[in-house]
């Protein structure tokens, strides 16, 4: 029999934890998810080849990712400061990075933009992450899912604004702009940041989720087989996902479809940016929630397959400007899931109390597939389409479904039959 924790109000303390998590993460989204608009007004700006800017968004996607660990070990060694700490610490660092952006007139300058940013980012990311494992053993997916939907559907807020202010005063003041208000509200938020105290939260087990009330060390988790299963599907999901978050725009410029108008005088490019980025938002509360009902596997295999059909409808119907925007949202709303069910799985499997540290060392996989987006340029100028890289997206989801059921739940049963600590009786 397993125990069962009350649940608690999301109005109490935890709840307001949560809720500051959440805009935190939203105030820095458009840092990945707002990158593509920057993208062409740089190029016109500079001459610089679109891979070289890309590479920009790959070197920040993995700094913000790769730094992680480290950060969150940062967080859990200093207990109720950690979470102050770092996040006021990335407000500054993004406030520099998106500051030094709206000057950069050398690739080298916008790398090193792209590495403020990141370590910013990630800092705060794996802060919010960490502190939402922790406050809601029972919802944890549901909780984890509405932190990093402020990360996916914050950029919503600012699709309209980037763009228009783009289109007005230009790139520049744009980045300087956002860099200066985004920095100020993050690092005023960061001091009402904390984990919970002993007692706050009762610790859960649960065998339909196979949460252990084991605490793994970092070390015993990279020791762990599970760990790295989880890894390589991290990968594979959020290689196809950021090649979409980094190419919609040039996508839609190819299919013909990006300037067309379709709702309310919107073009379909800024409309599919808004689907996608609200449907990228609403798959991590809506899957994270779904897994705490019916387990974490089950989910993701549901998930992913939906993922491999909605690249393989892109590619077939994505020069019809309404199909582009429901396919694209589709597609969104089918990535960005994982950032709710690869963490919370990792904290069923491995524990709480190092969790921002755990969660963290998962997230790298983050980092390690964004050095694959630019090879979807390259396939992409090779081929003449972009016909090869969405059937590379559709098998590789199918697949990593099928890993998901067959190989990794078994994994974790296992684990947990051989190791009887890991549930209460």
């Amino acid at each position: 029999m397993s125990v069962q924790a009350p649940p608690a109000r999301f109005g109490t303390k935890r709840g307001w934890q949560l809720a500051i998590g959440v805009l935190c993460m939203a105030l820095i989204a458009n840092l990945q998810y707002g990158w593509t608009l920057f993208v062409g007004p740089i190029e016109k700006a500079h001459g610089w080849r679109t891979d070289e800017i890309q590479l920009a968004f790959s070197i920040f996607v993995a700094i913000e990712t790769w730094l992680t660990p480290v950060e969150g070990f940062i967080v859990d060694r200093l207990g109720e400061r950690g979470p102050r700490l770092m996040v006021a610490s990335g407000a500054v660092l993004v406030a520099l990075g998106w500051g030094l952006n709206s000057i950069a007139n050398s690739l080298f300058l916008l790398y090193a933009a792209a590495a403020l940013s990141g370590i910013g980012a990630g800092g705060i990311y794996a802060t919010c992450i960490g502190n939402a494992v922790k406050w809601f053993p029972d919802r944890r997916g549901l909780a984890v899912g509405l932190t990093a939907a402020g990360f996916g559907a914050g950029a919503a807020l600012t699709v309209v604004p980037i763009r228009m202010l783009i289109a007005s005063h230009g790139y520049e003041a744009t980045f300087l702009i956002f860099a200066i208000a985004q920095g100020v509200v993050v690092f005023a938020l960061a001091f009402a940041l904390r984990p919970p105290r002993p007692g706050e939260v009762a610790p859960v087990s649960s065998p339909k989720l196979q949460q252990t009330t084991r605490n793994f060390t970092p070390s015993e988790v990279l020791a762990s087989p599970i760990f790295w299963l989880l890894y390589v599907m991290f990968v594979a999901i959020s290689a196809s996902g950021l090649t979409a978050t980094a190419q919609v725009a040039l996508i839609a410029k190819s299919y013909g479809v990006a300037d067309i108008p379709i709702w309310l005088g919107l073009s379909t490019l800024t409309a599919a940016l808004l689907v996608d980025n609200v449907m990228n938002g609403l798959a991590r509360p809506f899957f994270g929630w779904v897994s705490d009902m019916i387990g974490r596997e089950y989910t993701m295999a549901i998930a992913f397959s939906i993922g491999g059909a909605a690249y393989w409808l892109l590619d077939l119907y994505g020069t019809s400007p309404l199909a582009f925007v429901v396919f694209a949202g589709l597609i969104f709303f089918t990535w960005g899931e994982i950032f709710s069910l690869f963490p919370s799985t990792a904290t069923d499997s491995f524990g709480a109390k190092f969790a921002t540290t755990n969660t963290s060392l998962l997230y790298t996989a983050k980092g390690m597939s964004a050095f694959l987006v630019p090879l979807a340029n390259l396939l992409q100028g090779t081929t003449g389409s972009w016909h090869a890289v969405f059937l590379a997206a559709t098998l590789t989801n199918f697949a990593v479904a099928l890993l998901a059921v067959l190989v990794l739940r078994p994994m974790r049963i296992a684990r947990v039959g051989a190791l009887p600590a890991l549930t209460k009786a």
